[in-house]
């Protein structure tokens, strides 16, 4: 399936809803995992600004590429995402959409000055 690769550098990227742990099935509350390396996926969602525009994403994001306190509004850097199309049909009923995934999430707030007590 074709995966397209988003240029984040000029886009405000804070988070919206901390991370989650992306899950697979919803009856059984099985845990998503990593096809390749087996590694537990989870879900942060995000707001991504960018030419007055603001859409909020869900991106996968394998556990350990997720850095730092991910809080809701704290700034974070999206390394690796791209963007893939899909389609699947459920009873009858065709779906599609756009997966996001990013090799990892960091937070861009942990080199902010913290305040100083007066």
């Amino acid at each position: 399936m074709r995966q397209i690769p988003v240029d984040t550098s000029t886009a405000t990227v804070m988070v919206a809803q901390t991370p989650e742990p992306k899950v697979r099935d919803r009856r059984t509350g099985e845990i998503a995992t990593d096809a390749e390396t087996g590694a537990k996926l989870m879900t942060v969602s995000v707001m991504f600004a960018l030419n007055g525009e603001v859409e909020i994403l869900n991106v996968t994001v394998p556990e350990s590429g997720i850095s730092g306190e991910l809080t809701m509004g704290t700034p974070v850097a999206l390394t690796g995402l791209i963007a893939r199309p899909w389609e699947n049909e459920f009873n009858g009923q065709k779906r599609h959409g756009i997966a996001f995934r990013a090799v990892a999430v960091t937070s861009l707030a942990a080199g902010a000055e913290q305040p100083k007590a007066a």
